[in-house]
């Protein structure tokens, strides 16, 4: 049922939390509560072909609610933080030059951090010293890269946590690629004006959210995660593509591969799961003045939107 008590200049809803929380079902019914549409901010739900592996919305769902940045590329197309933003920022001028309101909706914390924050001009990406320091990661563990980080920028390296890999790596990759620390370009070039937004996060108990990733693993095997893989191979896609390399498809790929068994795949893909959670509500908890919600609750609401304007 819409909404009664919307203000006058609505804002921009942004909706988070970690895989398996519910954002889905719940960005939805606010949708349709406030008549908006949902600017997807989830990484892997751009490509093509990747449905299952991705917890994209399923076309019954997309009907109900117009949704944006789904199913955009194809699977070896690449995608930056910088070129994202831009494409959600038009998708949100051409959402309210409709007359309608904006739900960015997802779980990928870099693309929300672009759009809402910008992204300061630095050089792209390099993907053979990505791929480099990767392999030391996995080599040495996350600490040698993060105190080599502190050594060659101890400025980034006090503004990036140290669990987030992604930044740690991302700023020794501009180090090695242009003779300057990352903090040099952030200083140099700054990020453009920030975009406003309310910030509604959406959790759970630990008990419940690993239920739920269970749970969801076990459904994405049953409705042909598999074969939804082994497709994607046959058309040709490397394996080594980005998109194929993300939580999920690299697990099936080594079952299909022959490296793991399924027993051993399914396993590794829930015990990632579960911490790449955990690492998803570390990114988010450091949004100030985020209002946070138990998922469950919050979908048991007669209303979303009062519920979330009732917060305080």
């Amino acid at each position: 049922m819409p909404a009664t008590n919307l203000p006058a200049e609505f804002p921009t809803v942004a909706l988070f939390g970690p895989t398996a929380v519910g954002k889905t079902s719940i960005a939805i019914r606010l949708a349709e509560e406030i008549g908006a549409e949902i600017v997807n901010i989830d990484s892997v739900q751009l490509y093509r072909k990747l449905d299952i592996g991705s917890a994209k919305p399923t076309l019954a769902e997309r009907s109900r609610v117009v949704h944006h940045l789904v199913d955009i590329l194809d699977p070896d197309e690449p995608m930056d933080a910088a070129k994202f933003a831009q494409l959600a920022r038009r998708a949100m001028m051409h959402v309210r030059g409709k007359g309608k309101n904006v739900i960015l909706a997802g779980g990928t914390g870099l693309y929300l951090d672009a759009v809402l924050k910008g992204v300061a001009e630095a050089p792209s990406a390099n993907p053979a010293i990505r791929q480099f320091l990767r392999e030391v990661m996995e080599r040495h563990g996350p600490s040698m890269l993060r105190s080599y980080l502190e050594e060659v920028d101890p400025k980034a390296a006090a503004k990036i946590h140290p669990n987030d890999r992604f930044r740690t790596i991302r700023a020794l990759e501009v180090a090695l690629e242009t003779g300057r620390p990352i903090s040099w370009w952030w200083q140099a070039h700054p990020r453009p004006r920030q975009s406003r937004a309310l910030l509604v996060g959406l959790t759970r108990s630990r008990e419940e959210l690993y239920r739920r990733i269970e749970q969801r693993v076990d459904d994405m095997l049953e409705a042909g995660f598999i074969g939804e893989v082994e497709e994607l191979l046959t058309q040709g896609y490397s394996p080594e593509l980005k998109p194929l390399q993300t939580l999920g498809y690299r697990h099936i790929i080594k079952y299909l591969s022959g490296e793991w068994d399924l027993d051993l795949a399914v396993s590794m893909l829930k015990r990632d799961t579960r911490r790449f959670a955990k690492r998803q509500l570390t990114w988010f908890k450091g949004y100030s003045g985020a209002r946070w919600f138990h998922a469950g609750r919050l979908s048991e609401a007669p209303s979303i939107w009062t519920e979330i304007i009732g917060a305080r």
